[in-house]
């Protein structure tokens, strides 16, 4: 009985991320996307720590070579690695507030560090304080999307499953 309990937990918990990286590929605001909610909540749900962080990359990878890669992936994918740490840290105190500082923190923590690996890596910016400054001004629309996505897609992901936990005692933890 408890295998089923959790492979239907798991399966539960992969179909949203997988819905989340599904997500990625529908027309939207730049940035407004479900990147960090996906980390997150893969995190804070996957028990074990390998399947924390191989469902969400592979979904992310999925979706990234339908929409392309670029030379700044590696930022992209270590600050997505970070987040999941993040939502593992969040594993025992998922509350609406943890979850709401933990998405912010999130985004912040994308944002400063794909745009530290743009300012480093490209010649769009002089490589002294004026062109990190410039780097980081110039990203500050994205940053405000992003924040604005991963608040919405947390709240989407982490409320959406704490309603079907409720519907549904198999998917409460009982781990």
């Amino acid at each position: 009985m408890k295998n089923i309990k959790m492979n239907t937990k798991l399966a539960v918990i992969t179909g949203v991320i997988l819905f989340g990286a599904v997500m990625r590929l529908i027309p939207h605001w730049p940035n407004f996307t479900p990147i960090a909610a996906i980390a997150l909540f893969g995190g804070a749900h996957l028990q074990k720590k390998h399947l924390a962080f191989i469902i969400p990359l592979a979904a992310m990878l999925l979706s990234d070579l339908i929409l392309g890669l670029h030379q700044w992936m590696i930022a992209v994918y270590i600050s997505f690695a970070l987040v999941v740490g993040l939502g593992m840290l969040l594993r025992m105190k998922i509350k609406a507030g943890t979850v709401v500082l933990a998405s912010v923190s999130a985004s912040l923590l994308f944002f400063i560090i794909t745009n530290f690996a743009m300012w480093a890596g490209s010649p769009y910016y002089t490589q002294n304080i004026a062109g990190l400054t410039e780097c980081y001004t110039l990203a500050l629309p994205f940053l405000f999307n992003g924040l604005m996505g991963d608040l919405f897609f947390s709240i989407v992901f982490f409320g959406g499953f704490y309603v079907a936990q409720l519907r549904f005692p198999v998917l409460a933890k009982a781990d």
